[in-house]
Parts: C-alpha cells; structure tokens; sequence
C-alpha cells in the first residue's frame, strides 16, 4: 500500500510549487500530486472524522457493489472511476467483499432525502443513504477523496488511494441552483450537459434555463411554430441562433435527471419578449412585428396585456413547457418589465398564475411579480443588489418562499474585476470572496430562514458564447455558492474555504475544463 496522505504543511509546501507550475501553464508530474485529504472537500461536510490509521487503494479488483434502486448512482460512478484508472470497475449487485466500495440504500432517516454517510477504512468503501439522491451526493463527494487526476478522461498512473474516515453529510437548503442563459447567445444541448456535469459535482440539484429573451426564443412550441422558426434564428451580435426542438429538450431533462438534478425552464413575460413580438404580429397592441434585436439593452418589450390573444398564446406556451417538464417549477419571469405599466403587469399576472397551476406546476418567478401578491405555494427569486425589498417582507408574509440570487453576489456573468474580458459590471465585481461573503440564511433583510428556498447562481450570456467562456465566469465562484447552498452555516468560513476551494484546480486542469485562476486563492497543483 502506497504512503498515507501527507500532512497539511506538506501539502502547504507543494502548493507553493504547484503555485508556479500553473502559472506558467506546466503540469507537475504525477508523483508531485498531493494526497487527497478528508477535510479538503467543497462543499464543506456537516461532519468529518478522519481516521488517519485506514487508507482504501482502488485496484483492478475493486468492484461497485450496487443493489437495486442504488445501482444506477453504481453505474454512474464506476462511470468516474474508469477512464482515468484503466481499471474495468464491474457493478454487481452482491455482497461487499474485500476492496470493493458498497452503496446502500439503508441509511439513517436523520439524513433526509439527500444525505448521505460515507465510511472509508482499509479494505472497502461504504456508502449509505436514504435515497439515490443521496448516493449521488455521497459519489460526488468519494472522487474528491480520489488524487485529482481521477478527473483526467484518459488513463493516468495513480496509485488510487482515498484517506480514511467517515463524512456525515446533508444540505442546508433543498434548493441549489445554476442558471444557464441560452437566449442571448444559444448553447447546444451538448454544451448543456457538459455545464450540468461539471456542476452537479459540487452537489448543485437545479438547473435554470432561462430559454426565452429578446435576442432569441428557444424551445420549440407545436402550437405556435414560428417563436424558433423566426425568434430563434438571431442572437446577441447578430450572429445565427438556434433553439432546441422538444426532442432536444427533453434530452437535457433526462440529462439532469440522470444527474440527480431537475431542469427548470424560464418563459421570461411580460417583458424580455421581442423574439415573440417579432415571430408573431398579433402578439403586439399595434399588430405590427418589430424587427429582431441583437443588443443587449432591457425593458423595452411587453406582451399586449389588453388582447385575448395575448393569453391564448401564454397558456399554450406554459401547457407545452409543463408536459415536457417533470420537475415542479416553471419559472415565468416578470423582470425588467419597464413598457409595461404597473396595473396592467398586475393584471397579467393575475391571469397568467393560474394557468401555471392549471398545469399542475408552481410559479416561480423574479421577485418583481411579488407585485401580483402570488399565493403561498408561488416562490420569489431576489435578484437585487441590496439585501432586501419590501416585495420580500410582503411575500414573507403570505407564505411565499425566497429563492436567493442577489445580483452583487451571486451573479456569475459579472467580471472580477475591471480586468476581466469577459461578462458585465452593472451589478459591480464580484470576486470569489464576494461571491462567498454572505449567508443566504440571513442575508435578506425581513426574511428568515425557514423562509428562503434555496440559493441560485445565475448566468447570462450576453457576452459568453462558448464553453471555455461558461467554465472560466463560472469557476471558482459556482463552488462557492454552492457551498452557501449546501454546508451548515457553522461551516462557511473564508479561510478554510479559500485553501478547500484551491485542491479543486488541478482537478478543474485534469478534467480539461477552464477556470479562472483568482489571486484569491493560493491554488494547488
């Protein structure tokens, strides 16, 4: 059996070392790779006890030992295991023998749907939760034991040694969110599911796909085809579109959900509407098509409240969205709705939120549609730049819960810094300390905890087009909210995160995915 894992100062020194290779773009060699290390892991565990006596070596023999229901999150992490070890990881549903790892769906009902209790100890790995949701999250955080280049997709040397212990482990919010905007520049469901898969390892279990904008309109509607077949076809900067057919769409949900992770599509209305308004005439008070918009300006377009055509359209657009959405939200917008006066947004509102429910979905929208007074099961995402709105209390007051986003903290399409090349700064900088600084708990001034759904990390593309751009706006600052999101409040501490969040690097390098390398941050190698 190879070395245990070194201490914390030699890992220190190697981060040093480490500090300069990646600066200079090298890759240390393999023997240089520290030890994986059980207090290491982001996000932060609700309990770790590392047992510094044990050590578990992953061999060619180790097998995933997955019965039943858990043997899906079986598959997916022999799925893991296999392309960087060469080994052939078999998932059988037998007994647990020696040098295998072992998921269970037996686990302790204190962990909830989505704990999960992972033993590490000479001879065999055991994982135990009460749901596959739980296994799920117990994997993501087992690779993290693994030496980094366990990301890598082809072969590497190993050894493949994980540091032994045990993590007990559950969320603080049931709600972790990423949000992708394929609106101002389009993605492909490719790309999609890359950022889905790169996410999900930080245990994120929502994805928001903010699909309809003036710039573009991108899920196929049967009943009215021409929102892709005119609204899809432009983006910011004028270069061609895209939109995703229902095929295409329901290929991402399954995606996610295979993903432990639920898609929540975003119909933006009244306003963020010039692909409609330009793919149908009717849709517009004055019956006349304005000409597609490729800028990146807000606030200018509104549905026409006062037609009845207006919500023959809405509620075959969100009848559509709802059959090809498993999970329970449809998130309908309502931000930025400036042409729109605030009587006629009420009314909208007032007409549009029932046929959410109509369909057997609950409404989930920016928090300007407190306005309407949604009912109790309707949720408000904040995505202001103070920490607080009188929509908030009143919300508060009526049942709704808060879906945290503040723009200033959690927004990942802000630069950095005046540096950046990429993304805005209406919201201002936001660094990854900033990104980290606050407690979604208590951040939101008349909003208590138990009132706050979750937390959510959004993503508009007005300036991104690529997947080397989503991954260098997104890491490290989705990690850090994502912490946020789902460690004990008693766990959030800059410090421990900072030297937690910089063991993720060379991981980020293995896998072939782009980060920004923040100053912040004394990254490992």
């Amino acid at each position: 059996m190879s070395a245990r894992p070194r201490s914390r100062a030699a890992r220190a020194g190697l981060a040093v070392v480490a500090g300069a290779l990646l600066a200079a773009g090298a890759v240390a060699p393999a023997s240089a790779e520290p030890a994986s290390a059980m207090d290491d892991i982001v996000p932060a565990p609700e309990s770790v006890r590392p047992n510094p006596a044990a050590e578990f070596e992953l061999s060619e023999q180790t097998a995933v030992l997955a019965p039943g229901e858990a043997a899906g999150v079986g598959e997916y992490l022999a799925g893991v295991l296999r392309p960087a070890t060469g080994f052939p990881v078999p998932v059988n549903p037998a007994l647990p023998g020696t040098g295998d790892i072992a998921l269970a769906l037996d686990g302790d009902p204190a962990l909830g749907p989505e704990g999960y209790r992972l033993q590490v100890a000479d001879d065999a790995v055991k994982l135990q939760a009460t749901s596959p949701d739980g296994l799920f999250n117990g994997v993501q955080t087992l690779r993290q034991l693994l030496p980094a280049s366990i990301e890598s997709p082809t072969a590497q040397p190993g050894p493949w040694t994980m540091p032994g212990g045990e993590i007990t482990d559950k969320p603080r919010f049931a709600h972790r969110s990423a949000q992708l905007d394929p609106a101002r520049h389009f993605f492909t469901v490719d790309m999609v599911k890359r950022y889905i898969d790169q996410v999900a390892k930080y245990k994120i279990n929502k994805l928001h796909l903010h699909l309809t904008d003036d710039q573009g309109w991108r899920l196929q509607i049967n009943s009215w085809p021409r929102l892709t077949e005119v609204g899809g076809q432009t983006e910011v900067g004028g270069t061609p579109g895209g939109f995703y057919t229902q095929q295409d769409y329901s290929e991402i949900v399954d995606y996610a959900a295979s993903r432990h992770m639920t898609v929540i599509p975003e119909i933006d209305m009244p306003g963020h509407t010039n692909a409609a308004l330009t793919s149908y005439a009717e849709l517009n008070c004055d019956g006349v098509a304005p000409p597609p918009y490729t800028g990146i300006d807000v606030g200018f377009s509104s549905l026409c409240v006062n037609k009845d055509i207006t919500y023959r359209f809405v509620e075959d657009v969100i009848r559509e969205v709802a059959a090809l959405t498993p999970g329970e939200h449809v998130h309908i917008g309502g931000d930025e709705a400036h042409s729109t006066t605030d009587e006629d947004y009420v009314t909208f509102m007032s007409k549009v939120l029932p046929l959410v429910e109509k369909y057997g979905k609950k409404p989930l929208g920016w928090h300007e549609y407190g306005k309407a007074a949604p009912e109790g099961d309707a949720a408000l995402q904040f995505w202001g730049t103070t920490n607080g709105d009188p929509l908030l209390t009143d919300a508060v007051a009526r049942g709704n819960k808060i879906l945290a986003s503040p723009a200033n903290k959690s927004y990942l399409d802000m630069k950095y810094d005046e540096n950046t090349p990429l993304g805005l700064q209406w919201a201002g900088f936001i660094e990854v300390a900033d990104a980290y600084g606050w407690d979604p708990g208590s951040y939101l001034q008349g909003v208590p905890e138990e009132s706050v759904l979750g937390v959510e990390a959004p993503m508009f593309s007005e300036t991104l087009e690529t997947s080397q751009h989503i991954e260098f706006m997104a890491f490290p600052r989705l990690p850090a909210i994502a912490e946020l999101g789902w460690s004990p409040k008693g766990a959030l501490n800059w410090e421990s995160f900072k030297t937690r969040l910089a063991t993720q690097g060379p991981r980020w390098q293995a896998a072939g995915q782009d980060f920004y390398r923040s100053p912040q941050i004394p990254w490992a190698q």
